[in-house]
C-alpha cells in the first residue's frame, strides 16, 4: 500500500555528493515509510527553503532563513569525516587551491591573481575569503578579478586551465573530486585552509515532525547507509543544533557590515 505521506527533501550542496544525499534520503523514507521525492537545487535556498520538509545545506543560507523564518527548520545532524585532518569532529574547512605548476607558496602571494569563486552565497567559496582578506586588512583590489563560476568543481577545472589563478573550495567537495578524477590530484596544489567550520548539517522542517527518528536514522545508519557512508568517506553523524552554526552567523555579519562589498 502507498504511503500518504511525502517528504520533500532537497540538496542545496555540491552535485558530485548529490547521489550521497539522496541515499540518506532514501533511508529515511524507509524508516518513516514514507515516499521521498529528491530533488538537487541550484536557486538561492532563501528562495526555495518554504516547501522543503528535508534540506542538504550549507551553515550560511540555513542561519540566514533563521533570521528570515525563524524555528521553520532545525538542524539535527552533522557529517564527521574519517581523515585525521577533521579531528573527530563535524567540520569541514575552505582550501585555496592553485596549479600545480604556479610559484603561489601562501596567500600573499596571490595578489593581483584573478580569483574563481562557487557562488556569493557560499561560506567557503566566498564569504570566508572575504573574511580572510578583511582579517588581514587587505585591500579591497587584492585580487586583480573575481569571476563566479557556478560551483565548486568548475572552479577547480577553471583554475586547471588557467581561466583563474586560485579558488577556495569545500575541503569535503574537493577530496570528492580527488576521488572520482584521482588524475587531478598532480595538478593542484594547497596554499592555505582556512579555520575549522561547522559542516553543513541536515535540516529538517518542525512542522514534518519524527525529528527524533529521523536523528535515529543517522545516529544508526543500516546497511546500506553504511555502505553509502564508507565510499564517502563519512565516518558518523553527530547530533548538531542551529546555536552550533553561530560561528557562521558571525563571521557573516563581520563581512556584510564591513567596507569591503565584494572580492
Amino acid at each position: 500500500m502507498k504511503s500518504s505521506v511525502l517528504m520533500k527533501a532537497v540538496s542545496y550542496l555540491a552535485p558530485n555528493w548529490l547521489d550521497y544525499y539522496q541515499t540518506i534520503a532514501q533511508a529515511i523514507g524507509r524508516s518513516l515509510r514514507c515516499e521521498v521525492e529528491f530533488r538537487a537545487c541550484d536557486r538561492d535556498p532563501l528562495e526555495d527553503l518554504q516547501a522543503v520538509d528535508l534540506a542538504f545545506i550549507c551553515g550560511l543560507p540555513f542561519i540566514r532563513y533563521c533570521r528570515i523564518a525563524p524555528e521553520r527548520l532545525i538542524a539535527i545532524a552533522a557529517p564527521v569525516m574519517q581523515a585525521e585532518r577533521y579531528q573527530s569532529r563535524p567540520i569541514y574547512f575552505s582550501d585555496m587551491v592553485v596549479r600545480a605548476d604556479r610559484s603561489f607558496q601562501t596567500f600573499s602571494d596571490l595578489a593581483g591573481t584573478v580569483v574563481c569563486y562557487n557562488d556569493p552565497g557560499s561560506n567557503s567559496g566566498y564569504y570566508l575569503l572575504r573574511h580572510r582578506l578583511i582579517k588581514e586588512h587587505c585591500s579591497s583590489h587584492f585580487f586583480k578579478n573575481a569571476i563566479q563560476s557556478g560551483s565548486h568543481q568548475r572552479s577547480i577545472r577553471w583554475v586547471i586551465e588557467g581561466k583563474a589563478d586560485c579558488a577556495a573550495i569545500d575541503s569535503t567537495v574537493l577530496e570528492q573530486e580527488l576521488r572520482i578524477h584521482p588524475e587531478l590530484a598532480h595538478q593542484i596544489q594547497i596554499v592555505e585552509s582556512s579555520p575549522p567550520c561547522p559542516m553543513p548539517p541536515i535540516v529538517i522542517a518542525q512542522q514534518f515532525g519524527q525529528i527524533d527518528q529521523v536523528r535515529s536514522v543517522l545516529l544508526h545508519p543500516d546497511a546500506e547507509l553504511q555502505a553509502a557512508m564508507a565510499r564517502m568517506k563519512v565516518d558518523r553523524y553527530e547530533i548538531v543544533n542551529t546555536r552550533d552554526y553561530d560561528a557562521i552567523a558571525q563571521l557573516y555579519d563581520e563581512v556584510i557590515h564591513s567596507p569591503f562589498s565584494q572580492l
